[in-house]
């Protein structure tokens, strides 16, 4: 396997047996299947939808080559002519989709599949695997932007996210919800983010003194002398700072930020603006990070703390707060025949579904309805054709700065109590009665009250 990320058997096992038994017994009609978060937990009043574009990659990649076919085989668990037929299996289904970046509520579909159940039912692990992740990192995004509107706001998260994959996507997520950039380099020639960087405490531990590491950093990184200055005596620092400018500036080295990364940052910060100011050094700003989220920078703002910026990084890479959505991809139609699902607790709403969004005349947001996709009503239809027959449509690639925007519309639309930071409250979705009738209907043939 070259690239064990992109490979089918990145998927839990009974994908696999389920494939088998479909493929022997010949039920390869039309499936449809949606992607859906269950429940909004208690801190989030919104969620957006990200990851869409990792997701059609991909479907449009989906074969297994000839390792992967081997395993099959010599695995044991499958029999027959089972590794030929995954050798010819290409998703060459339907997709329609939440543009990323759509802010979406609990019961409404971020992703709808229609395709030959056999791979319809194969894609399941992956899909939710990459859609779950972005769309927890983007909505935590979103809120550290909405908590700091007016703030350079970086991406600090990679070496604690949880694996290589999830950093990257990370970066992703973050930036298209409204951050200014990350530090992963990757993300920059991946996907066109917008880099930043400057310093570790053990490049101040490895000079002879923290003003020759200043001085050192300055003159290799004229443009970007971001000086990192908590490593000992925060305010000390600053002085020094303040000092070694005068030197710089004869050399044409602007002091551009510092940055706090420990201790009460909303007093350092005070105090080193203070320094800076009295130094004539009052266009330096100061960056702020460590162990930061949107609660945190709420808190440090209402206090009037002089931060002009700040890297969030292993809370919001982890979603730490909401670590985990209850989302599920649901088998909702099959061959023509409207399914529905009556688990205590994970009960799901039956057919192929629209959602209708309605906005009064200065766009705010008034109420979705989740439809069948056949029923017409007031709204805008959110769903949206994003692959035919295994291929991507054009409009269905879009570039970050359009989803950025997208996200901008989106928070700016919806209800002021969606959007708090504590205790925000999640809008309620109302369900047409034709979906509630078929539901009922359903309940009925098969013996439910």
């Amino acid at each position: 396997m070259t690239d064990p990320l992109r490979s089918p058997l990145l998927t839990d096992l009974y994908q696999l047996t389920m494939l088998q038994t479909y493929l022997e017994r010949g039920m390869e009609q039309t499936a449809v299947f949606e992607f859906f978060v269950r429940h909004l937990p208690p801190e989030r009043g919104f969620l957006l939808a990200a990851g869409l574009e990792q997701a059609l990659s991909f479907l449009e990649g989906l074969r297994f080559d000839e390792r992967e076919l081997e395993w099959i085989q010599r695995s044991g668990r499958f029999a027959g002519d089972f590794a030929d037929r995954l050798a010819e299996l290409r998703f060459d289904g339907d997709v329609y989709a939440l543009p990323e970046g759509t802010a979406f509520f609990a019961d409404e579909p971020l992703l709808q599949v229609v395709a030959p159940l056999p791979v319809a039912q194969l894609v399941e692990s992956r899909l939710i695997n990459i859609l779950h992740f972005q769309t927890l990192v983007a909505s935590k995004a979103a809120r550290c932007r909405l908590a700091a509107p007016d703030k350079l706001l970086v991406d600090f998260g990679m070496r604690r996210a949880h694996g290589a994959e999830a950093a990257l996507f990370a970066a992703r997520a973050g930036y298209l919800a409204g951050l200014d950039g990350t530090a992963t380099v990757l993300a920059n020639p991946c996907y066109g983010i917008p880099v930043f960087g400057t310093m570790a405490h053990s490049f101040i531990l490895a000079h002879d003194s923290e003003t020759a590491a200043f001085e050192s950093f300055a003159r290799s990184h004229p443009d970007n002398t971001v000086l990192l200055i908590d490593t000992w005596d925060t305010e000390a620092a600053a002085r020094k700072v303040v000092k070694l400018a005068k030197r710089l500036q004869g050399a044409g080295i602007l002091v551009k930020a510092v940055r706090l990364d420990s201790g009460d940052l909303a007093l350092h910060a005070r105090r080193v603006r203070e320094i800076l100011d009295e130094g004539g050094l009052d266009d330096t700003g100061i960056f702020c990070s460590g162990n930061l989220d949107e609660y945190r920078l709420a808190e440090l703002l209402a206090s009037g703390a002089p931060v002009d910026g700040f890297g969030v990084g292993t809370l919001l890479d982890t979603s730490a707060d909401v670590p985990y959505l209850d989302c599920a991809y649901k088998l909702v139609e099959y061959d023509g025949r409207p399914v529905r699902k009556h688990s205590e607790g994970k009960a799901t709403w039956p057919g192929r579904k629209q959602i209708r969004r309605r906005y009064d005349g200065q766009r705010r947001w008034v109420g979705d309805r989740l439809t069948l996709a056949e029923e017409k009503g007031a709204g805008r239809g959110l769903l949206v054709p994003v692959m035919r027959a295994g291929k991507r449509l054009k409009k269905a690639i879009e570039p970050l700065d359009t989803i950025r925007t997208r996200v901008r519309e989106e928070l700016a639309s919806l209800p002021p109590a969606a959007l708090r930071i504590a205790h925000p409250e999640a809008p309620q979705v109302k369900v047409s009665r034709k979906l509630q009738r078929l539901a009922r209907e359903l309940d009925r043939k098969d013996g439910n009250p």
